[in-house]
């Protein structure tokens, strides 16, 4: 392919807000995973870890009981119980369409330790940045397959359920849920321009 092309295939890719109901299949899920480990990482330590929930029993169980705490908490945001009965179901409904989800964590284990919290907290900050280089790699990977996907964060509002759900360890942190699917419908919200977004040698220089 060629570098142009090879740009505005990047630029192309879109979240599929409406999932499809066409089957992806593990083999392709695990070719679109190694894509993502391929992605850089600080240390190299990479800290991401990847459950793949395709049983529908184990998917649904998983929506049900995080959408039980998206309740509670709606509830305690004062919300209309028929505001929150229409965008938990709406959401619930969107995720179970999906072929497969995929549940991206977060490990410490190989990243380096410090005694003081400044620098742990720079290296948390490292080990975020990395596995969400691994996100927009598998991504890309599903979109070069014409594969639908979209990155969702809701796994960070429930993380204990997450965790229980599906038997991950204490250690590793729930950071994002990515559903995934053949035929979804895919949207690109406008972007800003660049002229809003950088700047050349110190801010507020235009480009």
């Amino acid at each position: 392919m060629e570098p142009q092309n090879i740009l505005s295939f990047i630029s192309s890719r879109a979240s599929a807000k409406v999932p499809g109901g066409g089957d992806v299949s593990l083999d392709e899920v695990i070719r679109a995973l190694e894509v993502a480990t391929s992605a850089p990482s600080a240390h190299n330590a990479q800290p991401w870890r990847f459950v793949i929930v395709k049983d529908s029993r184990v998917k649904e169980k998983l929506i049900e009981e995080m959408a039980a705490l998206w309740r509670d908490d709606l509830r305690r945001d004062g919300l209309d119980e028929k505001i929150i009965d229409e965008t938990v179901r709406t959401s619930t409904e969107r995720s179970m369409k999906a072929s497969v989800i995929i549940v991206v964590c977060l490990t410490m284990e190989d990243m380096h330790k410090y005694p003081d919290d400044r620098r742990r907290m720079c290296e948390y900050i490292m080990a975020v940045q990395s596995v969400a280089a691994a996100i927009e790699n598998m991504l890309l990977a599903f979109h070069a397959m014409g594969i639908s996907a979209c990155w969702r964060s809701s796994a960070l509002f429930a993380p204990e359920v997450v965790k229980r759900v599906l038997k991950i360890p204490d250690s590793f942190e729930p950071q994002a849920i990515v559903e995934v699917s053949r035929g979804g419908i895919s949207s690109k919200p406008p972007r800003k321009p660049l002229s809003e977004v950088a700047c050349l040698n110190f801010w507020g220089n235009p480009v």
